[in-house]
């Protein structure tokens, strides 16, 4: 009879130790299953899932799809900005500043300059074709995504070809707008808010905001962040799959892929500014290799907090078999 994971690795010193100590921590509404019963499934998941082979193709695509989305966002602001406008202030380039916020420091100029092309272009309007194709083109990388969660280990039921590519095209308008409110009211709380209420307590208290409360700004602007990278995450989670609504959308998976996403993000922005040397080895080129390691790196801990719903749901569905045997 073939060992199992468990009987094998409890042959080796001190992990044996740890082995038996995580089996005795026993997993509230799961009928005896403990804590190295969800390590072992979760690590047996993302191995026989070829997690960053399908971290690869997702990472690709969302490459492929970043510029139609450009397109979209270009085409809309125009109609956005008369709406949303703040005394003098340009909605247009503060959202550019929205935008590069989720990004690492060195691929802002890059960014920002592609942007910038793309604006200056002349473009149609809301049925142009250029407009039109960038919103299918867009889905594409969505629909990346969801291939990518419906390869998992765990995974058994999927949808169809167009079930799936309707389901990323409704998806990738969500988080379309979504993204266009979060600017809107990331421009408002800096351009209106902050400093109208610095204002008044500059004139009533004689109170200098400017210095005493950049703190409480910085975590405003964290917890306003964590917030949208949560909503979009649960919201992938949630319709990417035909199994993803048996699970609720605010789920484990989500919040680790968020604080995740947080923790490599700033940690990637360190490793880039002190010791990267892209600029210096690939020139004007050195920002774009940039923005593709990142985004790689992220598609790899989006599939990472995906397989973790993924593993508790099919401990939930092992525990159900087990209850209708008896």
């Amino acid at each position: 009879m073939p060992q199992t994971i468990a009987e094998r690795l409890e042959k080796i010193p001190v992990l044996n130790w740890v082995i038996q100590l995580l089996k005795k921590v026993k997993l509230p509404t799961f009928e005896g299953l403990s804590l190295y019963d969800l390590i072992e499934m979760y690590l047996v998941g993302v191995i026989r899932g070829t997690l960053s082979t399908r971290a690869s193709a997702i990472a690709f695509s969302l490459f492929m799809a970043l510029f139609p989305l450009l397109i979209f966002f270009v085409t809309l602001i125009p109609f956005v900005i008369p709406y949303v406008s703040v005394g003098n202030e340009d909605f247009d380039m503060q959202f550019l500043f929205f935008l590069e916020s989720f990004l690492p420091s060195a691929t802002g100029d890059y960014f920002g300059d592609v942007y910038q092309q793309i604006k200056d272009q002349k473009k149609g309007g809301l049925l142009s074709s250029a407009f039109l194709i960038s919103i299918f083109l867009m889905a594409n990388g969505v629909n990346s995504i969801f291939a990518g969660f419906e390869t998992s280990y765990y995974v058994e039921l999927t949808r169809n070809f167009f079930r799936q590519y309707a389901f990323a095209l409704m998806v990738g308008l969500i988080l379309s707008i979504l993204l266009m409110v979060g600017a809107v009211v990331f421009v408002y709380f800096e351009f209106y808010i902050l400093d109208y209420t610095s204002e008044y307590f500059g004139k009533v208290f004689e109170y200098d905001t400017n210095e005493g409360d950049i703190l409480l700004v910085k975590i405003a602007r964290i917890v306003f962040f964590l917030f949208l990278t949560y909503l979009t995450t649960a919201i992938l989670y949630y319709f990417g799959t035909a199994e993803g609504k048996k699970a609720r959308f605010f789920s484990p998976g989500a919040t680790m892929t968020t604080l995740l996403f947080v923790v490599t993000s700033y940690l990637f922005g360190i490793y880039v500014e002190k010791f990267a040397r892209y600029n210096e080895l690939y020139g004007a080129l050195g920002g774009l290799l940039i923005l593709m390691v990142f985004i790689w790196l992220n598609s790899n801990i989006l599939l990472l907090g995906f397989e973790l719903n993924a593993t508790l749901h099919s401990m939930k569905k092992r525990v159900l078999k087990k209850r209708n045997d008896v």
